[in-house]
């Protein structure tokens, strides 16, 4: 059965990108997506995907407080995709993470001529091993 995936993000073509890198693999699929937290948290409910990959810079519900409330509400493993999680991003890795998030992965630099192909493999190995990971709820406060 392949592992259903909600998507949390603002830019349409990062969604975009992210959709089609996850599409490529016969184990993912695509159930959701969201461009703002509020609205990705509405999804949860409906969709019950197996991992969401969410932004943490978004309008209306960031990612740091979207991962707080699916945690304490929905817990799902989720995979914070964002530019503010680079290796220099220390706070913002630590605060995600405390959140509940599972893992960070810095957003595809495939514009600047990063390589596509392997940040592909990396995103869908990401997804797959979080798919077996049993996250515990975190009450808010």
């Amino acid at each position: 059965m392949a592992i259903r995936v909600l998507l949390v993000e603002d830019s349409d073509v990062a969604i975009n990108i992210y959709e089609k890198m996850l599409n490529s693999s016969a184990h993912i699929e695509v159930v959701g997506k969201a461009s703002n937290g509020k609205q990705g948290l509405d999804m949860v409910s409906l969709l019950n995907p197996d991992v969401i990959c969410a932004d943490l810079q978004m309008p209306v519900m960031d990612g740091l407080e979207f991962t707080k409330q699916v945690m304490a509400h929905q817990p799902t493993p989720i995979l914070v995709l964002s530019n503010a999680v680079q290796k220099s991003d220390i706070d913002n890795i630590y605060e995600v993470m405390k959140a509940g998030a599972v893992d960070v992965m810095a957003k595809p630099q495939t514009a600047l001529g990063g390589n596509s192909e392997s940040m592909q493999n990396e995103l869908i190995v990401k997804i797959r091993v979080l798919a077996t990971k049993t996250v515990k709820a975190i009450p808010l406060g």
